[in-house]
């Protein structure tokens, strides 16, 4: 780990400007994802900037729908009884991640801004072009299951990681930015960058930029949803195939649906063919099954990771089924 300087700060103003000041600066809050990537030397910030003390750790409802402040703990959040009623797959995505330990430390606005759990990015002696563009990426003729097959570009394979990234997408969430020049409020479908030639740009945020609430809007059926995660350990582990769903039922006919996928893109995945093969559709497994292929029609593997495509299908029809309940 490189030497580093550490500030904190008391207000959002006092966060940007500390950031402004330093090219090499990095907010901290919970520090789960960022000191093990400092640890790896990965990640080398000049000055950390601790934003504990903001005050963005409120969940609360409003006219609009839920509001999730960026520092509110994973833990506190998946217990809060707004979320658990009303937003369930947010609940259930949350108590799917980490380890109770790290949910208790790792802040919402931290979790979304995790970075791949890919190999080869985390090892600074193997070529990776989303931690030094330009190497190439050592995962297209390396290790390769794990790897996604959606989103996926010549520069890069690597699967995002976030698992309640996924369910805030199915939702049509958007996050509430603060900048030295203004605020602006970013839809998480919008927010997530394909790899595309520029694997290291990420996101949509723009330097110095810091993510001070999650919003997602009052859609009724959100009652209706769940997230159901795959992956190869039971506990403490990032998903192979993640299905995050929402249904608006009448009677047993579907008006209306969200879906997103986790573990199998480099981003989270938006399925809107998913979405449209499901509305006016009977919640019937066929349907279900419909909707998976739809959801999947461009995925293309790599080998290894062949076996995702069919895994994501069946997570998928699953999570329909048990939010169709």
């Amino acid at each position: 780990m490189n030497d580093f300087r550490y500030a904190a700060v008391d207000s959002p103003r006092a966060a940007l400007a500390a950031i402004a000041d330093d090219a090499g600066a990095k907010f901290i809050a919970g520090g789960t994802a960022i000191l093990d990537l400092m640890k790896d030397r990965v990640e080398n910030p000049t000055l950390l900037v601790d934003i504990n003390a903001l005050a963005l750790r409120a969940v609360e409802q409003r006219d609009d729908g839920l509001h999730i402040g960026a520092l509110a703990r994973m833990s506190d959040v998946a217990a809060h009884p707004l979320v658990r009623d009303g937003f369930p797959v947010i609940a259930i995505a949350l108590e799917q991640a980490a380890s109770p330990q790290l949910r208790d430390m790792a802040s919402i606005g931290g979790n979304l801004l995790q970075r791949t759990r890919c190999p080869y990015f985390r090892d600074p002696a193997a070529p990776c072009n989303k931690r030094a563009p330009g190497t190439g990426c050592g995962a297209l003729a390396g290790e390769r299951r794990r790897q996604a097959v959606l989103g996926t570009s010549d520069s890069c394979i690597a699967t995002h990681a976030s698992d309640l990234a996924v369910a805030l997408v199915a939702l049509d969430a958007s996050v509430q930015v603060a900048g030295l020049h203004g605020n602006r409020a970013i839809a998480l479908r919008d927010f997530y960058r394909e790899p595309g030639d520029t694997p290291n740009v990420e996101t949509a945020l723009e330097p110095g930029e810091l993510i001070t609430e999650v919003a997602v809007p009052a859609l009724a059926y959100a009652r209706r949803s769940t997230y159901v995660k795959v992956r190869d350990r039971a506990q403490y582990d990032f998903a192979l195939a993640s299905a995050a769903v929402a249904l608006d039922l009448e009677g047993g006919t579907i008006r209306e649906a969200r879906v997103a996928l986790g573990g199998v893109a480099t981003i989270p995945w938006h399925a809107p063919a998913a979405e449209r093969a499901l509305a006016g559709a009977l919640a019937a497994r066929e349907h279900f099954e419909r909707a998976a292929e739809a959801a999947l029609a461009g995925a293309c593997g790599c080998g290894q990771n062949d076996y995702k495509i069919l895994l994501a299908k069946r997570t998928l029809v699953r999570a329909l089924e048990i939010a169709a309940g």
